[in-house]
């Protein structure tokens, strides 16, 4: 069967099959025609750690990935990469648009053959302003999903596997367009409702309506040549949207991401499945789509057995990472359907303000003193059935110590199970990689530690 791997940029679960007033109509036509979960998290809430994990099925600090690929951070072995295992299995690889697991221009080295447009990690070409970038990465975005729709009208002797990847919804946003009133708009939670918290997140839904235009450009395509009924297709994103407390942290906000199959045979097929999943579960789930093998380093379950109704769920925990994003900032989490406990490993005690992406938002809580706040607790616990928003810390509580003392060591097994290198103190990055000051207000390129 072919593979149809279709994934934006910082979007979580921000569409309309969500529940979002998001302008994404066919990603909803895709999501009835497909299997919606509804609790898919990612293995990290940051780019390439969360994408590097997704393609290898291996969690970010094992696969090497503890920061950004354009910062210089890497793959300890990109053979690894799912392109690369698909294509010693008889299917030819192809990528267009954005990939985040390598450094540009180094796509081949993860299993690539066929390149439709040049690969880039984010980086907007340069423009007058950051809204003028962002409406030229959409105009980019458009035309790769013309080059997809060229592509899958080729005769071809192989399946395919076929990644498009789409700049959208990463930041900058654009001024949103004029159907997008931000009078309208409701900021997510738990920003403030004002003015400019509007106006970012009607931005967000401008950049929104280009990436579901581009889902939509591509599936028309799959449809016209014939090849829809022999595709396994997957919508996703890499994690939470790019606001205060969402991206690059671990609360749901974060880690909470969009997952869409759609396959011939499904018998979920128009279905919502509450089950908890990873993003650790795709890369089994496609060597049983592709008939590939699973190597034993894989660390997630394969998906089919639930889609085929054979069980209820495939994991009772998800675990997920930060360590590196602008700057160092090392947690661990694990996620139940009821309890989420994260542990923070630094004792740096401010908001680690570059890991916020730059934005009227952040501008916004920067003019009300973010600038002086303190870090979340080293230690967090939240009941996810009473507090769904993880806004009451439960860690510390005597009700809940048999709770705590559980997952704490659930995580510290699995910590010790995959050699994450929290357990030996500093998690050191390559001597190459850049990474700002703890205390710099922007995730620019002048404020680098050494």
């Amino acid at each position: 069967m072919n593979i149809l791997y279709l994934h934006t940029h910082d979007t979580g679960r921000f569409i309309q099959p969500y529940g979002y007033a998001s302008p994404t109509p066919n990603l909803m036509a895709l999501a009835q025609e497909g299997t919606l979960f509804r609790q898919c998290f990612d293995a990290a809430p940051t780019c390439s750690p969360s994408r590097a994990a997704l393609l290898t099925g291996m969690n970010p600090h094992a696969c090497g990935m503890l920061g950004l690929a354009h910062r210089g951070f890497g793959l300890a072995d990109p053979s690894l990469h799912l392109a690369g295992h698909l294509r010693r299995h008889g299917y030819e690889t192809v990528l267009c648009g954005i990939q985040h697991e390598i450094a540009a221009g180094l796509a081949g080295e993860l299993g690539y053959e066929r390149m439709l447009h040049a690969d880039a990690t984010p980086g907007a070409p340069a423009a007058a302003s950051p809204h003028e970038q962002a409406r030229r990465m959409m105009d980019r975005d458009l035309a790769n999903a013309r080059r997809v729709a060229d592509y899958l009208r080729e005769p071809r002797p192989r399946p395919f596997f076929l990644s498009f990847g789409m700049f959208s919804t990463h930041r900058p946003f654009p001024l949103p367009d004029e159907e997008i009133n931000p009078d309208y708009v409701q900021p997510p939670p738990p920003l403030p409702d004002d003015p400019a918290t509007r106006l970012d997140m009607a931005g967000f839904y401008t950049m929104a309506r280009c990436a579901d235009a581009c889902v939509g450009i591509v599936l028309d395509a799959l449809a016209a040549s014939g090849l829809a009924d022999d595709t396994f297709v997957f919508f996703t994103t890499d994690h939470g949207i790019a606001f205060p407390k969402m991206k690059c942290h671990l609360y749901d906000a974060g880690i909470g991401v969009a997952l869409i199959i759609r396959f011939p045979g499904n018998r979920r097929a128009a279905q919502a499945v509450d089950a908890l999943v990873s993003h650790l579960d795709i890369f089994p789930t496609l060597c049983e789509v592709a008939g590939a093998p699973k190597t034993e380093r894989l660390e997630g379950k394969s998906l089919l057995p639930l889609l085929r109704g054979e069980v209820e769920q495939v994991r009772d925990e998800i675990f997920a990472e930060v360590t590196y994003h602008a700057a160092y900032e090392p947690m661990r989490c694990i996620r139940t359907p009821r309890y989420k406990y994260i542990r923070y490993f630094d004792d740096f005690d401010r908001v680690v303000k570059p890991n916020i992406d730059d934005g009227y938002s952040k501008q916004l809580l920067l003019r009300r003193g973010l600038a002086e706040a303190r870090h979340d607790p080293a230690k967090m616990l939240f009941d996810l059935v009473f507090d769904p928003s993880e806004r009451d810390n439960l860690a510390g509580r005597p009700e809940f110590a048999s709770e705590q003392r559980d997952l704490a060591a659930r995580l510290e097994r699995w910590m010790q199970e995959t050699n994450d290198p929290l357990l030996r103190g500093y998690a050191p990055k390559p001597a190459v990689a850049r990474v700002n000051l703890k205390t710099a207000l922007h995730p620019n390129e002048q404020e680098f530690e050494s």
